[in-house]
């Protein structure tokens, strides 16, 4: 596996696997790898010639009361499953050499950026465009491939890619979760045994309001959203948000969908995010038949 430290180096090997005609994988990550990274890298290696990663906790991204000084570094056990899963380039970028002095360009996506997460973590997603435009730049892919764990995420990045004309195709793999249902993230391991064991509800809330909605039980928006509150607000710590909105734009949800039903919940000091699509029932179509307001 080559480590490239700077952007030049791993344009290099990039632009030498292209002229040979090879298709090149990236996957980006902020390290303390999982499953569900291995799942990204395994699918980019079945698709691709070259599989490349990226390693950089980004401080763009990270509000001052975030936790970008305790952020997990295994930097070791990250290299290891990146060789295990045959990644041909980690590109590993220092902060000072990506983001050097008198550096004062930032990109904003404007619309899909600003609900549920764009809320709750001003300027968030202006660090998480800006550093995959420069890690693309950098990368120069074919494919670049996410997580619909970050639903709000692939979307923004879905968008300025289109906007930008940057010319990779986003490929965006399904959730990848515990046995209980917890969708995996480096963060989990903050948990404490009691969270960890209450954490699961957030899916099994979103299930049971999908289910409702497939169903025809619930059928408008603000229904979900309020079930979703219900099921939630009594748990042991603090409901950011409970949110139904359209699973491409994040845009308030039309009829038919697809919708996505987003939560974010604080346990102490962690905070979780998950998410489901659904497309809901035809309307008239339900057991109890509310109307949607």
């Amino acid at each position: 596996m080559i480590i490239a430290r700077r952007a030049d180096d791993a344009r290099a090997v990039s632009r030498r696997w292209r002229a040979a005609g090879e298709k090149i994988g990236f996957v980006p990550t902020m390290g303390a790898l999982h499953a569900g990274h291995r799942a990204l890298l395994a699918r980019a290696r079945r698709e691709c010639d070259r599989l490349v990663a990226s390693i950089f906790v980004n401080p763009l991204q990270f509000g001052p009361r975030e936790d970008f000084t305790r952020y997990p570094r295994p930097i070791r056990r990250d290299m290891a499953m990146l060789a295990a899963e045959g990644a041909d380039l980690l590109y590993r970028p220092r902060a000072e050499t990506l983001y050097p002095e008198q550096f004062e360009t930032v990109i904003s996506v404007l619309r899909s950026s600003r609900p549920l997460e764009g809320a709750s973590r001003p300027g968030h997603f202006d660090g998480v465009t800006t550093v995959v435009a420069k890690l693309l730049g950098a990368v120069e892919p074919d494919l670049l491939y996410l997580g619909q764990k970050d639903a709000q995420q692939a979307i923004v990045i879905v968008r300025m890619v289109r906007d930008l004309d940057l010319g990779v195709r986003v490929v965006v793999c399904p959730t990848v979760r515990e046995s209980d249902g917890l969708a995996l993230s480096s963060r989990n391991g903050y948990l404490t045994p009691r969270q960890r064991a209450w954490a699961p509800r957030l899916y099994r809330a979103l299930k049971a309001v999908a289910g409702a909605l497939r169903s025809g039980e619930i059928e408008s928006a603000s229904d979900s959203e309020a079930l979703l509150r219900t099921l939630l607000d009594s748990g042991p710590g603090k409901l950011d948000y409970a949110a139904v909105r359209d699973a491409r734009t994040l845009a308030a949800p039309g009829p038919g969908g697809p919708w996505l039903l987003a939560v974010a919940y604080r346990l102490g000091s962690t905070r979780l995010i998950d998410n489901v699509a659904v497309r809901p029932a035809a309307k008239g179509r339900g057991g109890l038949g509310r109307k949607t307001r």
